[in-house]
């Protein structure tokens, strides 16, 4: 049972013109031994791309691809015929498999952010590339979280156990986080509390949970957290 904080601020950074992304884990020029991995999650990225910038055509395999965008608009288009233009609110899944091909862009009108998140999969699994919408609605005190990805929700997973939820929360509003073997909860916008499980978080920052049991998190601010649970 282990509850481990990952500040925003530690993260690795790559800067270059027209994009800025924080890498969670070991990426590229970036190694870290105790920061590869956790579980299936081998990469937690938070991007933010300039107008009409991004990532060329570039190949991926054996890893499922999600794709949380924050604000703009975030162009992608792959091998398999796909294109779709993910707006806030907007979640995609890009199964690698065996192999694709796909190119992601903010859109020409402006900046982009978006987070992204890769989870080791079946190497030989058909690729495919599907999209799901949970836009900014009314929120209402005690909203449950939304089930975006996994089971239960719109999108499928290529990771047996893997579940994939949007939380909204207002002010002083409180969410309890489930209890499994393992527990990535990012937030995306806003601010968590101090609990007793950690000074308050701020936005980029995230809970690592491995075998705790279920822990309640309230909201400073409006804020949105992004939660992976793994079986």
């Amino acid at each position: 049972m282990s509850v481990e904080i990952s500040r925003g601020s530690s993260r690795f950074i790559d800067r270059v013109p027209g994009r800025l992304t924080r890498h969670a884990f070991s990426f590229g020029p970036h190694y870290d031994p105790a920061r590869v991995s956790y579980g299936p999650l081998v990469c937690h990225d938070d991007h933010l791309l300039g107008a009409g910038q991004g990532f060329e055509e570039h190949p991926h395999s054996a890893v499922e691809i999600v794709t949380w965008v924050v604000s703009g608009r975030l162009s992608h288009r792959d091998s398999l015929g796909n294109e779709a233009e993910l707006g806030p609110g907007e979640c995609g899944v890009l199964r690698a498999g065996a192999g694709v091909r796909h190119t992601e862009l903010a859109t020409t009108d402006g900046a982009v952010r978006f987070v992204q998140t890769w989870l080791a999969a079946d190497p030989e699994a058909e690729p495919a590339y599907a999209r799901t919408s949970a836009a900014p609605g009314p929120h209402a005190p005690g909203d449950d979280p939304v089930r975006l990805v996994g089971d239960g929700g719109p999108l499928a997973i290529g990771v047996d156990g893997a579940s994939y939820d949007l939380v909204r929360l207002g002010p002083n509003e409180t969410v309890t986080l489930p209890a499994a073997p393992r527990v990535h909860a990012f937030v995306v916008t806003g601010a968590l509390l101090r609990s007793s499980l950690a000074e308050p978080l701020q936005a980029g920052d995230a809970f690592l949970l491995t075998d705790e049991p279920a822990h309640e998190v309230t909201a400073g601010v409006p804020t949105e957290l992004l939660v992976w649970s793994f079986g």
